[in-house]
């Protein structure tokens, strides 16, 4: 069985007293360690590959601002998309192995919203290079 690394223990009421820098210093660690973990999924780690090609990209495809910002943006949305729905089935697989209908059904909307942000990024894109190469 996997062992999960160890984390250092947070005590709540410490957490709650942080402000200011501090706490933004901390959200940051918190946020690197998510992306860490996020980089175990096969997922994440092949839209993270496309998203290094795609987002230069964009600012070659894209005609103005608003083309380059939609094109990029919907990269970032299959990425922020993946990592929800990462936290879902990892909170629902702590809760046990066992089959459970709604244990199911979550799982299966958070794959539907990674299909549907795939689903709207390759519109955008598909959009974006009719028009820059066969005038739109």
């Amino acid at each position: 069985m996997n062992e999960e690394p160890a984390l250092p223990h947070l005590d709540p009421v410490t957490q709650e007293k942080r402000r200011g820098i501090l706490r933004l210093w901390n959200a940051m660690g918190y946020s690197l360690m998510g992306l860490r973990a996020a980089w175990d999924e096969s997922a994440f780690r092949q839209e993270s590959l496309a998203a290094f090609i795609m987002v230069p990209a964009a600012f070659w495809v894209g005609r103005d601002w608003v083309e380059v910002g939609l094109l990029v943006g919907t990269v970032l949305l299959v990425m922020i998309v993946e990592l929800l729905n990462t936290g879902i089935e990892t909170a629902i697989d702590r809760i046990g192995p066992q089959w459970h209908h709604l244990s199911k059904r979550a799982k299966d909307m958070g794959s539907a919203a990674v299909l549907l942000s795939l689903l709207l990024c390759g519109g955008v894109w598909l959009g974006a290079l009719h028009a820059r190469f066969w005038g739109g």
